[in-house]
């Protein structure tokens, strides 16, 4: 506790980085207030009463958490930075099949900005498509009662509103990213999520008030899993690479071995993203055809997330996007043209051809235990709530957030870790396996 102390004063006597916490702190409170602001057109009372009658489930309700309810009371950041992500996703994706988007990513510096400059273009055509979905959805069932004023004029101002929030909100994690701590578009989703978790815990204290036994065995399993995700989303295989020694003058360089870290889980947390938007798909499609019989049975069926077959299936689309994902961001060919650029080579392994094929196998080895387990995470929330976990609890014992809250906080501790480090400060875990230390 006295280390843990002494490195929060580190932290605040180097000016800069507390700066840098300040600046990020301030930007989220900023973001934070944005989600109480409601939509122009929208008596806030009427619709939080209609909320609390029907709930909100389902994909609304997986979109409801990464923006931290905005999305339940029709706020300005309804949609948050999920178009955002959405359109990251797409130009990514690109990148593997379109060959314009190939030549970007290999022209550096200048092939970066104009990617992002996309990026931003697709953001705003994603959210302007999307919010006017969100109106249409607002404006109609018993949600069209807190509707005040014409809904002509209510659809033309929500969708330039909501548009205008998201852009936004990605300028603010914009912001973060180069004048804060840590990645700003990151930290937003995780914001919303934490804004969550306080309110679940204590519904699932409230619930099980005559036995807190029992809260503090959810307590401390879902401590023991979290650790587990830590320790998995650390994981990884350093591959020995040498260095050939050459001699420039009568300076020489390399004949040093460094090694090429290969993630256990280097998709993170996207194969659950993609695999839980395509679990909603059937749901949202019965939800436009309310008279199909046949639609709703399938509708109900994708609803129950606690059933033994929609885990199965789950589980089955999260392996297989994992591997999808790592093969398109994770290029062995790459790496061993640049390992044979700068005159690395792996023990034993020819340079070139043989090289990459042997990454390759290592990738392909490696990413079957760090998929089945993001699979058994991704399903855990199931698990929890046949054993009687409230549903608003048992989203924080896996899936997507769990996943984003480990992965965004190790990110920004290693960030604040290397701050540190930089001005010959201890790290901010003595202790612990922060790569930032190893390095």
């Amino acid at each position: 506790m006295a280390g843990f102390a002494e490195s929060i004063r580190n932290i605040w006597e180097i000016e800069d980085l507390r700066n840098r916490i300040l600046y990020t702190l301030g930007l989220l409170v900023v973001y934070r207030f944005g989600t109480y602001v409601t939509l122009p057109g929208v008596d806030a009372a009427t619709l939080a009463d209609v909320n609390a009658q029907s709930g909100t489930a389902g994909i609304f309700g997986f979109l409801d958490m990464f923006v931290g309810g905005a999305f339940r009371q029709a706020g300005i950041f309804a949609l948050g930075i999920m178009p955002y992500i959405t359109a990251s996703i797409i130009i990514q994706l690109m990148g593997a099949v379109v060959p314009y988007f190939q030549k970007l990513q290999r022209e550096g510096e200048d092939g970066r900005r104009r990617i992002t400059q996309l990026t931003r273009y697709g953001t705003v055509g994603i959210t302007a498509l999307q919010s006017i979905g969100y109106a249409i959805n607002l404006s109609y069932g018993q949600t069209g009662t807190a509707i005040v004023i014409d809904k002509t004029l209510f659809m033309i101002t929500t969708v330039l509103v909501l548009t205008s929030g998201t852009v936004f909100v990605m300028w603010l994690g914009e912001r973060i990213s180069e004048k804060g701590i840590g990645n700003g578009i990151s930290l937003v989703i995780m914001v919303g999520i934490i804004a969550f978790l306080p309110q679940s815990l204590f519904n699932e204290i409230d619930i099980n008030g005559d036995n807190i036994f029992i809260v503090l065995i959810e307590i401390g399993v879902w401590v023991l899993v979290t650790a587990g995700v830590v320790l998995v989303s650390q994981g990884m295989r350093r591959i020995p690479v040498q260095y050939a020694k050459r001699v420039v003058g009568r300076k020489s360089f390399g004949g040093s071995t460094q090694y090429l870290p290969i993630r256990v889980n280097a998709a993170g947390v996207m194969p659950i993203i993609f695999a839980q938007s395509i679990m909603f798909i059937p749901g949202t499609f019965a939800s436009f055809m309310p008279d199909n019989e046949m639609a709703q049975q399938i509708g109900a069926w994708f609803g129950e997330i606690d059933s033994v077959g929609y885990s199965v299936l789950f589980f089955v689309i999260v392996v297989f996007f994992t591997y999808f994902y790592t093969a398109i961001t994770v290029n062995p060919q790459q790496m061993a043209d640049t390992m044979k650029r700068q005159g690395g080579f792996i023990p034993g392994i020819r340079p070139g051809k043989q090289t990459s094929e042997f990454i390759d196998t290592i990738l392909t080895r490696i990413t079957l235990p760090g998929s089945v387990f993001l699979g058994f995470v991704a399903i855990l929330p199931s698990f929890a709530m046949a054993f009687g976990v409230t549903q608003g609890f048992a989203m924080f014992f896996g899936g997507t957030s769990l996943l984003i809250l480990v992965q965004v906080t190790l990110d920004t501790l290693q960030q604040i870790e290397s701050h540190l480090l930089m001005r010959h400060y201890d790290g901010f875990m003595k202790s612990g396996k922060m790569r930032g230390r190893r390095v």
